[in-house]
Protein backbone atom coordinates (compact mmCIF):
# COMPACT_ATOMS: atom_id res chain seq x y z
CA UNK A 1 0.00 0.00 0.00
CA UNK A 2 1.25 2.97 -0.67
CA UNK A 3 1.98 6.24 1.73
CA UNK A 4 -0.59 8.05 0.16
CA UNK A 5 -3.38 5.32 0.66
CA UNK A 6 -2.44 5.09 4.36
CA UNK A 7 -2.41 8.31 4.87
CA UNK A 8 -5.96 8.29 3.65
CA UNK A 9 -6.60 5.44 6.27
CA UNK A 10 -4.90 7.63 9.06
CA UNK A 11 -7.14 10.48 7.73
CA UNK A 12 -10.04 8.51 8.44
CA UNK A 13 -8.32 6.83 12.02
CA UNK A 14 -8.14 10.44 13.01
CA UNK A 15 -11.51 11.47 12.68
CA UNK A 16 -12.47 9.18 15.43
CA UNK A 17 -9.82 10.67 17.80
CA UNK A 18 -6.68 8.66 16.75
CA UNK A 19 -8.49 5.58 18.42
CA UNK A 20 -9.00 2.89 15.78
CA UNK A 21 -5.97 2.84 13.07
CA UNK A 22 -7.85 0.41 10.82
CA UNK A 23 -8.43 1.45 7.12
CA UNK A 24 -11.36 3.19 6.84
CA UNK A 25 -10.54 6.27 4.85
CA UNK A 26 -13.70 8.49 5.42
CA UNK A 27 -12.40 12.39 5.51
CA UNK A 28 -14.90 14.59 4.59
CA UNK A 29 -14.85 17.80 2.48
CA UNK A 30 -13.66 20.70 3.92
CA UNK A 31 -14.35 22.35 6.32
CA UNK A 32 -12.85 19.46 8.27
CA UNK A 33 -15.82 18.61 11.02
CA UNK A 34 -15.29 14.92 12.81
CA UNK A 35 -19.30 13.38 12.16
CA UNK A 36 -18.33 10.89 15.01
CA UNK A 37 -19.29 11.36 18.52
CA UNK A 38 -16.03 13.97 20.77
CA UNK A 39 -17.33 13.56 23.98
CA UNK A 40 -16.58 15.91 26.42
CA UNK A 41 -15.50 15.16 29.79
CA UNK A 42 -18.16 13.73 32.31
CA UNK A 43 -18.55 13.03 35.70
CA UNK A 44 -20.02 10.01 36.56
CA UNK A 45 -22.26 9.35 39.46
CA UNK A 46 -19.04 7.88 41.71
CA UNK A 47 -16.96 11.08 40.80
CA UNK A 48 -14.57 9.28 37.94
CA UNK A 49 -14.65 11.25 34.73
CA UNK A 50 -14.72 9.17 31.00
CA UNK A 51 -13.72 10.77 27.78
CA UNK A 52 -13.54 9.22 24.24
CA UNK A 53 -14.78 6.11 22.57
CA UNK A 54 -12.99 3.64 25.27
CA UNK A 55 -14.44 3.12 28.86
CA UNK A 56 -12.68 2.89 32.41
CA UNK A 57 -13.81 0.88 35.01
CA UNK A 58 -16.00 2.11 37.45
CA UNK A 59 -15.35 2.78 41.09
CA UNK A 60 -17.10 2.51 44.33
CA UNK A 61 -19.81 -0.66 44.81
CA UNK A 62 -21.44 -2.55 41.95
CA UNK A 63 -24.75 -1.31 41.53
CA UNK A 64 -27.44 -4.55 40.53
CA UNK A 65 -28.02 -5.38 37.12
CA UNK A 66 -31.12 -3.79 35.86
CA UNK A 67 -34.59 -6.34 34.89
CA UNK A 68 -36.79 -5.85 32.03
CA UNK A 69 -40.36 -6.24 32.56
CA UNK A 70 -40.17 -10.42 32.29
CA UNK A 71 -37.34 -10.43 34.71
CA UNK A 72 -34.94 -10.81 32.19
CA UNK A 73 -31.35 -8.51 32.53
CA UNK A 74 -32.12 -5.18 30.61
CA UNK A 75 -29.24 -4.84 28.40
CA UNK A 76 -30.23 -1.49 27.30
CA UNK A 77 -26.93 1.29 27.46
CA UNK A 78 -24.31 2.72 25.72
CA UNK A 79 -21.51 0.56 25.87
CA UNK A 80 -17.91 1.35 25.90
CA UNK A 81 -15.03 -0.83 24.95
CA UNK A 82 -12.74 -1.76 27.98
CA UNK A 83 -8.68 -1.52 26.80
CA UNK A 84 -7.43 -5.17 27.64
CA UNK A 85 -3.78 -5.51 28.22
CA UNK A 86 -2.42 -7.99 25.20
CA UNK A 87 -5.96 -8.06 23.49
CA UNK A 88 -5.89 -6.16 20.45
CA UNK A 89 -8.93 -4.56 19.51
CA UNK A 90 -10.45 -5.11 16.11
CA UNK A 91 -8.74 -8.90 15.67
CA UNK A 92 -11.04 -12.31 16.51
CA UNK A 93 -8.14 -13.96 17.29
CA UNK A 94 -7.01 -11.82 20.14
CA UNK A 95 -7.99 -15.09 22.92
CA UNK A 96 -5.59 -17.47 20.47
CA UNK A 97 -1.99 -17.91 21.30
CA UNK A 98 -0.11 -15.82 18.98
CA UNK A 99 -3.41 -13.95 18.20
CA UNK A 100 -3.11 -17.02 14.97
CA UNK A 101 -6.30 -18.31 13.94
CA UNK A 102 -6.91 -21.91 12.94
CA UNK A 103 -7.15 -21.37 9.10
CA UNK A 104 -7.34 -23.98 6.45
CA UNK A 105 -5.84 -23.75 3.28
CA UNK A 106 -8.81 -22.05 1.71
CA UNK A 107 -8.54 -20.01 4.34
CA UNK A 108 -4.87 -19.18 4.39
CA UNK A 109 -5.56 -18.41 0.37
CA UNK A 110 -8.84 -16.22 1.18
CA UNK A 111 -6.51 -14.06 3.85
CA UNK A 112 -3.77 -13.92 1.10
CA UNK A 113 -6.90 -12.35 -0.70
CA UNK A 114 -7.94 -9.86 1.23
CA UNK A 115 -5.20 -8.06 2.67
CA UNK A 116 -3.87 -7.81 -1.31
CA UNK A 117 -6.92 -7.55 -3.18
CA UNK A 118 -9.86 -5.91 -1.38
CA UNK A 119 -10.84 -2.60 0.15
CA UNK A 120 -12.10 -2.25 3.75
CA UNK A 121 -15.90 -2.99 3.15
CA UNK A 122 -16.53 -0.15 6.40
CA UNK A 123 -14.07 1.90 4.20
CA UNK A 124 -16.53 2.21 1.50
CA UNK A 125 -19.57 2.46 3.48
CA UNK A 126 -20.92 -1.56 3.47
CA UNK A 127 -21.74 -2.83 6.23
CA UNK A 128 -19.70 -4.35 8.50
CA UNK A 129 -21.66 -7.19 10.26
CA UNK A 130 -21.14 -9.86 12.32
CA UNK A 131 -18.80 -10.96 14.06
CA UNK A 132 -16.76 -8.01 12.64
CA UNK A 133 -18.63 -5.10 15.00
CA UNK A 134 -18.35 -7.71 17.85
CA UNK A 135 -14.54 -7.24 17.62
CA UNK A 136 -14.24 -3.55 16.41
CA UNK A 137 -13.23 -0.56 18.99
CA UNK A 138 -15.73 1.64 18.36
CA UNK A 139 -18.88 1.82 21.26
CA UNK A 140 -22.37 0.42 20.40
CA UNK A 141 -25.90 1.49 21.72
CA UNK A 142 -28.45 -1.59 23.07
CA UNK A 143 -32.34 -1.14 23.19
CA UNK A 144 -34.10 -3.81 24.40
CA UNK A 145 -37.92 -4.88 24.87
CA UNK A 146 -39.02 -8.37 25.55
CA UNK A 147 -39.53 -8.87 22.03
CA UNK A 148 -36.75 -7.39 20.38
CA UNK A 149 -33.20 -6.42 21.12
CA UNK A 150 -31.56 -3.34 19.04
CA UNK A 151 -27.69 -3.23 18.40
CA UNK A 152 -26.81 0.75 16.93
CA UNK A 153 -23.90 1.27 15.97
CA UNK A 154 -21.81 4.24 15.26
CA UNK A 155 -21.50 4.67 11.63
CA UNK A 156 -25.55 4.61 11.72
CA UNK A 157 -25.69 0.51 11.40
CA UNK A 158 -28.32 -1.44 13.44
CA UNK A 159 -28.48 -4.96 13.89
CA UNK A 160 -31.96 -6.53 15.30
CA UNK A 161 -32.59 -9.50 16.94
CA UNK A 162 -35.73 -11.28 17.85
CA UNK A 163 -35.91 -13.09 21.10
CA UNK A 164 -38.35 -15.32 20.41
CA UNK A 165 -35.90 -18.39 19.81
CA UNK A 166 -37.63 -19.11 16.82
CA UNK A 167 -36.21 -21.98 14.63
CA UNK A 168 -33.55 -20.72 11.62
CA UNK A 169 -34.85 -20.95 7.95
CA UNK A 170 -33.49 -24.06 6.09
CA UNK A 171 -32.55 -21.57 3.27
CA UNK A 172 -31.80 -17.89 4.79
CA UNK A 173 -31.30 -15.08 2.53
CA UNK A 174 -27.65 -14.04 3.51
CA UNK A 175 -27.55 -10.98 5.30
CA UNK A 176 -24.57 -8.85 7.04
CA UNK A 177 -25.70 -9.32 10.48
CA UNK A 178 -27.14 -12.83 9.25
CA UNK A 179 -29.96 -14.07 10.63
CA UNK A 180 -30.24 -14.64 14.43
CA UNK A 181 -32.45 -16.19 16.91
CA UNK A 182 -32.47 -14.80 20.14
CA UNK A 183 -33.25 -17.00 23.44
CA UNK A 184 -32.85 -16.58 27.26
CA UNK A 185 -30.92 -19.15 29.03
CA UNK A 186 -31.52 -17.91 32.44
CA UNK A 187 -29.32 -14.83 32.80
CA UNK A 188 -27.66 -15.36 29.36
CA UNK A 189 -29.05 -13.79 25.96
CA UNK A 190 -27.79 -16.61 23.35
CA UNK A 191 -28.08 -15.44 19.89
CA UNK A 192 -27.77 -17.75 17.50
CA UNK A 193 -26.71 -16.48 13.43
CA UNK A 194 -26.47 -18.57 10.23
CA UNK A 195 -26.99 -17.08 6.67
CA UNK A 196 -24.09 -14.60 7.19
CA UNK A 197 -22.61 -13.06 3.74
CA UNK A 198 -19.51 -14.50 3.02
CA UNK A 199 -18.82 -11.73 -0.06
CA UNK A 200 -17.50 -8.24 0.48
CA UNK A 201 -16.91 -8.65 4.11
CA UNK A 202 -14.31 -9.46 6.28
CA UNK A 203 -14.45 -11.05 10.07
CA UNK A 204 -12.62 -8.18 12.02
CA UNK A 205 -10.71 -5.51 10.85
CA UNK A 206 -7.42 -7.57 9.61
CA UNK A 207 -9.32 -8.61 6.94
CA UNK A 208 -9.47 -12.81 8.74
CA UNK A 209 -11.99 -14.62 6.14
CA UNK A 210 -15.64 -16.23 6.60
CA UNK A 211 -17.73 -17.82 4.02
CA UNK A 212 -21.16 -18.60 3.49
CA UNK A 213 -20.73 -21.39 6.42
CA UNK A 214 -20.19 -19.44 9.26
CA UNK A 215 -22.18 -20.28 12.32
CA UNK A 216 -21.50 -17.75 15.30
CA UNK A 217 -23.02 -18.13 18.60
CA UNK A 218 -22.64 -15.09 21.15
CA UNK A 219 -23.67 -15.63 24.81
CA UNK A 220 -24.26 -11.95 26.63
CA UNK A 221 -24.31 -11.26 30.35
CA UNK A 222 -24.17 -8.36 32.47
CA UNK A 223 -23.04 -9.12 35.70
CA UNK A 224 -23.69 -5.93 37.72
CA UNK A 225 -25.21 -2.65 36.10
CA UNK A 226 -21.82 -1.26 34.74
CA UNK A 227 -20.14 -3.77 32.79
CA UNK A 228 -21.65 -5.85 29.61
CA UNK A 229 -20.13 -9.65 28.54
CA UNK A 230 -19.75 -11.64 25.64
CA UNK A 231 -18.48 -14.95 24.74
CA UNK A 232 -18.85 -15.80 21.17
CA UNK A 233 -18.06 -19.14 19.23
CA UNK A 234 -16.98 -19.06 15.75
CA UNK A 235 -17.72 -21.75 13.24
CA UNK A 236 -16.50 -21.62 9.54
CA UNK A 237 -15.41 -25.37 8.37
CA UNK A 238 -14.45 -23.89 4.81
CA UNK A 239 -12.23 -21.41 6.02
CA UNK A 240 -10.92 -22.69 9.61
CA UNK A 241 -10.54 -25.58 10.99
CA UNK A 242 -11.92 -25.80 14.32
CA UNK A 243 -14.34 -23.54 16.35
CA UNK A 244 -12.70 -20.96 18.40
CA UNK A 245 -13.97 -18.58 20.96
CA UNK A 246 -13.82 -14.82 21.15
CA UNK A 247 -14.03 -12.84 24.58
CA UNK A 248 -15.00 -9.14 25.25
CA UNK A 249 -16.06 -6.54 27.89
CA UNK A 250 -17.60 -3.16 27.86
CA UNK A 251 -18.59 -0.94 30.20
CA UNK A 252 -21.82 1.37 30.79
CA UNK A 253 -21.04 4.87 29.15
CA UNK A 254 -21.74 7.68 31.40
CA UNK A 255 -25.33 9.51 31.25
CA UNK A 256 -25.23 12.29 28.40
CA UNK A 257 -23.14 10.08 26.07
CA UNK A 258 -24.34 8.42 22.99
CA UNK A 259 -24.66 8.12 19.56
CA UNK A 260 -25.14 10.37 17.09
CA UNK A 261 -25.60 10.56 13.36
CA UNK A 262 -23.28 9.55 10.76
CA UNK A 263 -23.19 9.88 7.38
CA UNK A 264 -20.67 7.22 6.53
CA UNK A 265 -21.49 7.86 2.39
CA UNK A 266 -21.46 11.16 2.36
CA UNK A 267 -18.42 13.50 0.30
CA UNK A 268 -16.23 9.97 0.77
CA UNK A 269 -13.60 12.27 -1.35
CA UNK A 270 -11.28 9.17 -0.10
CA UNK A 271 -13.00 6.28 -1.75
CA UNK A 272 -11.03 6.01 -4.99
CA UNK A 273 -7.29 5.98 -3.18
CA UNK A 274 -8.18 4.07 -0.47
CA UNK A 275 -5.61 0.52 -1.07
CA UNK A 276 -6.16 -2.96 -0.14
CA UNK A 277 -6.24 -4.94 2.88
CA UNK A 278 -6.24 -3.45 6.51
CA UNK A 279 -2.22 -2.10 6.09
CA UNK A 280 0.50 -3.99 8.32
CA UNK A 281 -0.23 -6.11 11.86
CA UNK A 282 2.21 -5.69 14.69
CA UNK A 283 3.22 -8.95 16.28
CA UNK A 284 0.93 -7.30 19.10
CA UNK A 285 -1.69 -8.00 16.59
CA UNK A 286 -2.82 -4.78 16.39
CA UNK A 287 -3.44 -2.59 13.03
CA UNK A 288 -0.94 0.42 12.32
CA UNK A 289 2.70 -1.02 12.25
CA UNK A 290 3.14 0.48 9.38
CA UNK A 291 1.87 3.94 9.85
CA UNK A 292 4.77 6.61 10.86
CA UNK A 293 4.89 7.45 14.78
CA UNK A 294 3.86 10.29 14.12
CA UNK A 295 0.48 11.48 12.62
CA UNK A 296 -0.56 15.12 11.40
CA UNK A 297 -3.05 17.12 13.44
CA UNK A 298 -5.44 16.97 11.32
CA UNK A 299 -6.11 14.81 8.12
CA UNK A 300 -4.82 15.83 4.97
CA UNK A 301 -7.24 18.04 2.77
CA UNK A 302 -9.20 16.57 -0.28
CA UNK A 303 -6.76 18.59 -2.60
CA UNK A 304 -3.89 16.19 -0.99
CA UNK A 305 -4.94 13.20 -2.93
CA UNK A 306 -4.99 14.75 -6.32
CA UNK A 307 -1.56 14.44 -6.53
CA UNK A 308 -0.36 11.14 -7.64
CA UNK A 309 1.93 9.46 -5.64
CA UNK A 310 5.60 9.09 -5.35
CA UNK A 311 5.92 5.59 -5.50
CA UNK A 312 3.08 4.85 -7.48
CA UNK A 313 4.40 3.19 -11.06
CA UNK A 314 3.17 4.76 -14.40
CA UNK A 315 0.51 3.23 -15.39
CA UNK A 316 1.85 0.64 -18.44
CA UNK A 317 1.30 2.05 -22.08
CA UNK A 318 -1.96 0.85 -24.32
CA UNK A 319 -1.22 -2.22 -26.18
Amino acid sequence: MTFPHRLAVVGAALTIGLLELSSAGLAQTPPPKPQSPRPQSIETSDGKSSTGLFGAEPTGAARPTPRDSLGHPDLTGYWKPLREKGKPTGNIGRDLPGFKLPLTAAGEAALVYNRTKTIDPEALCILGGIPRHNASALPFEILQTPRRLAFLYLYSTHRFVPLDGHAHEDDPEPRFFGNPSGTWEGDTLVIDTVGIKDERIWADENADPQSDAMHVVERWTRPDAAHLHLEMIVDDPKFYTRKFTYTRNWVLGPAGEGLTEYSCAENNVDAQHIGPGPGAIGPNGERGADIPPKLPDNPPPPEFYDKPAASTPAPAPAP
